[in-house]
């Protein structure tokens, strides 16, 4: 750690380590960032775009994946303490901005699990066939499977990252696979002369209607997630080294899954043109649309689309790690109560903090369920999980333009130019991103409902700071 970041450490600060076990090497980080940042919903969306999507990946790439990758490199580098963005924000800040921060990367996570969960009774039935079309619109199926789901992810999650890093290993090796045999398709569709057109790169200037918009917000926040991991470099053997060094690694091979998966999945819709993209499930639309109609092909796609319901359990396991462990790091700095810091006697994990977010993610699927069509409550989860991630990126990149002076003086003016373009990005995508991008009764009551949740939740989250603060004068002179 710097000279200049020790020196704006508090006071009244608990030690780094608090018994947490360094599990988390270079291959798991590396795998990590793919689990985090590839979703398998982002190439239908940006299929949706059609011959435009080349370039707006690509300006995606240019306005927001290199400032957040930039970003997070050099304050992991200067600041690699369990907690993350969490701690950057609040060692930039003070305790208010920091509080809200991980407050909306906390509401982010379990609004992103909730989501992530909605999309597995939609792929399993793909993988079952038309046999199982009805499934992911009952209620009794859909309600039994995520019971059993959550319950393992806080079983995981309590057994730590021993075995958790397997898991999200495992799952990031499922999804690299299974965009490698997505990618593949359209080859092996030409090599059996079978109806495709596979143009990977073309450049188009994007519609401006409504739809493109929303579309257009939701893509430039895809390749979200880089900082996500430094939330555990408490329990990371190297990590001001490697979580900088899993964001070079991964980038290209994020960027090529990307790109090169929208192709295929332009390929295939192209060629069945009277078939809608399934947002929430394109992967498995798309290889039942390539391998239909071959015995051995059809095998190959039910297995991609199981590899794909692996890396749903791993990323939900991954964002449910993180997630607890931001009540936990609060609790270290007095504000959050300090029932969420105590650890499991033989796991050393936050075992409260485990169990308050299962009961929170419980709530959220029922109730983002009810009276909801399936599409329209996975539109509603995706774009509020959205706002309040955003948030908190405008927190990073502001870091290098408003942060502490101690902070921002070590870092170089073109770090500080691409943090500006971040920022600016991210106003973008808080406007864009509140539109929906399925059918609705009323656009605008939809995205009243998006931005009166976000704000609604931030209110919600400073009262919350506040009694915190005003219960615990102590700890707050110790930090002053």
């Amino acid at each position: 750690m710097s000279e200049a970041v020790a020196q704006t450490r508090p006071a009244g600060d608990p030690p780094q380590e608090h018994h947490l076990q360094r599990q988390l090497r270079l291959r798991d980080l590396v795998l990590a960032q793919v689990l985090t940042v590839v979703g398998s919903s982002w190439v239908g969306l940006a299929a949706g775009l059609g011959r435009a999507q080349t370039l707006v990946w690509l300006l995606a790439l240019a306005s927001f994946y290199l400032p957040m990758a930039v970003a997070v490199f050099y304050l992991n580098r200067a600041m690699p303490l369990e907690g993350g963005l969490y701690v950057w924000a609040r060692r930039a800040f003070g305790d208010a901005l920091g509080f809200m921060t991980a407050w909306n990367i906390w509401l982010y996570a379990l609004s992103s699990i909730a989501t992530i969960l909605f999309q597995i009774p939609s792929e399993f039935s793909y993988m079952v066939g038309p046999s199982a079309a009805h499934l992911p619109e009952s209620h009794t199926f859909v309600f039994s499977l995520l019971a059993v789901l959550v319950t393992l992810l806080a079983w995981s999650a309590v057994r730590g990252l021993s075995l958790g890093k397997w898991i999200h290993n495992i799952s990031g090796s499922s999804m690299i696979l299974a965009f490698a045999l997505l990618i593949l398709a359209p080859l092996w569709a030409l090599l059996h002369r079978r109806p495709v057109h596979f143009t990977p790169f073309t450049f188009a200037l994007p519609h401006t209607d409504k739809e493109s918009l929303a579309l257009i917000g939701q893509i430039l926040f895809a390749s979200s997630g880089l900082e996500y991991i430094a939330i555990l470099a408490g329990e990371t053997h190297s990590p001001a080294r490697d979580i900088s060094r899993s964001v070079v690694i991964a980038t290209p091979i994020v960027f090529a899954m990307f790109m090169l998966g929208t192709g295929s999945v332009l390929a295939f819709h192209n060629a069945n043109p009277g078939t809608p993209i399934n947002y929430i499930a394109p992967i498995p639309q798309t290889l039942r649309l390539a391998f239909a109609g071959s015995g051995v092909a059809t095998l190959i796609a039910r297995f991609s689309i199981l590899l794909l319901q692996i890396r749903i359990l791993g990323a939900s396991s991954y964002l449910f790690t993180g997630v607890t462990r931001l009540p936990m790091t609060a609790g270290w700095d007095y504000l959050a109560p300090h029932w969420f810091t105590r650890l499991h006697p033989r796991f050393h994990t936050p075992a409260n903090s485990i169990y308050f977010t299962t009961a929170v993610v419980a709530c959220m699927l029922v109730l983002g369920s009810l009276g909801v069509r399936a599409a329209e409550a996975f539109d509603v989860l995706n774009n509020a999980s959205t706002e309040f991630y955003v948030l908190a990126y405008v927190a990073m990149f502001a870091i290098g333009l408003f942060g502490a002076q101690n902070l921002r003086r070590h870092l170089p003016g073109w770090v500080i130019a691409w943090c500006s373009l971040g920022g600016l990005t991210c106003i973008l995508i808080l406007v864009l991103n509140a539109y929906p991008f399925v059918d609705v009764a009323s656009p605008l009551g939809f995205a009243a409902k998006i931005i009166g949740t976000v704000a609604g939740a931030n209110i919600l989250g400073f009262l919350f700071y506040r009694r915190a603060a005003n219960r615990m004068p102590e700890a707050s002179n110790l930090r002053a």
